[in-house]
């Protein structure tokens, strides 16, 4: 409440009116007092001529002018990213062992893998990769090659046992780098292998580049199809696809009686995937030759291309592109 006198409130008021042409003014309240006068006055603007928007369609604007626009990665046609929520369920066993079984069910396809896990990566050692990326003439890192298959990966850039301890902006950082400035060549397809969880990483890679669609991966246990159901519908509040869930470890098959043991529970995915309304991409066994293959750095798909277990991985690989050609469609 502030002092003035009569005249100048007058002008204001005057001044004020004559630009309220497409508007309507409200006085609502004025208390009047002896010199110096003080006048309190509680005014709206009501727009005449346009129909008010929605509370909805103004949040929906306000969120939209702070998210980076998206932006694809130079020179490749689809990404898919691999995610879980929460840790040791095989997600990136099974976003390599994908990865290799899309070039299996189609040798005519290039596919590339990115390790977006910057604190834990892990496709290094799955993939018996080692070294640091070349730089082209552009100044851009070239992906370490193996069966085919261009990786990138924060362990290229740090030693093997050295702890990435780092805030979230350098985080976002490396993340930037890793999407923006890698010579991919020509791609099918990205795979890109999400940490555990619903954090930074995540939202920033959703924001930044078009995503064809988010494989979920999860055992058949009740605590992680929790944190799964997390990541499916963190997908789906940015707008990425489901391409559906994976259900891995989902049964232990005796090597000496052939009996069947449904460790971690029986069919827990597909109860999820029903809820969610999405597909179940694929069961993936409790196997020993996964494990064993994949510490050796030589995944299933390629070392054992004739087991169930590969078989299984190119079932997954056929279900993803069966999904993006729906969406696509």
């Amino acid at each position: 409440m502030a002092n003035c006198s009569y005249s100048k409130i007058s002008h204001l008021l005057k001044l004020t009116t004559a630009n309220l042409n497409k508007h309507t003014f409200l006085r609502t309240g004025c208390d009047i007092q002896h010199a110096p006068l003080r006048c309190k006055y509680f005014i709206r603007f009501h727009k005449t001529s346009a129909p008010e928007k929605t509370l909805q369609e103004r949040q929906k604007q306000h969120m939209a002018r702070g998210l980076p626009k998206q932006k694809p990665i130079a020179g490749v046609k689809q990404v898919i990213v691999v995610a879980s929520g929460k840790g040791g369920v095989g997600k990136s066993t099974t976003a390599v062992n994908l990865a290799l079984g899309l070039t299996a069910n189609d040798p005519s396809k290039t596919v590339g893998i990115l390790d977006a896990d910057v604190y834990g990566p892990s496709v290094p050692k799955l993939m018996n990769l080692k070294g640091n990326p070349e730089l082209t003439d552009s100044n851009l890192m070239r992906p370490l090659t193996n069966f085919g298959i261009p990786c990138m990966s924060m362990g290229f850039l740090v030693e093997d046992v050295a702890p990435i301890v780092w805030r979230g902006l350098m985080v976002m950082s490396a993340i930037e780098k890793l999407l923006r400035q890698v010579d991919w060549g020509l791609l099918d397809y990205l795979v890109i292998d999400m940490p555990p969880g619903t954090g930074d990483v995540q939202l920033s890679i959703t924001q930044n580049i078009p995503i064809a669609g988010a494989v979920i991966v999860s055992t058949p246990q009740d605590i992680a199809l929790l944190d799964a159901r997390r990541g499916a519908e963190m997908f789906k509040k940015v707008n990425v696809p489901v391409l559906g869930l994976v259900q891995n470890m989902s049964v232990f098959q005796c090597p000496k009686c052939n009996h069947q043991t449904h460790i971690f529970g029986d069919d827990g995915a597909r109860a999820l995937a029903e809820t969610l309304g999405v597909k179940v991409l694929g069961d993936i066994p409790l196997h020993l030759s996964i494990r064993e293959m994949s510490d050796r750095g030589q995944p299933v798909v390629v070392a054992s291309p004739d087991s169930p277990e590969a078989e299984a991985y190119r079932r997954v690989a056929a279900a993803v592109v069966q999904r993006l050609e729906e969406l696509s469609g």
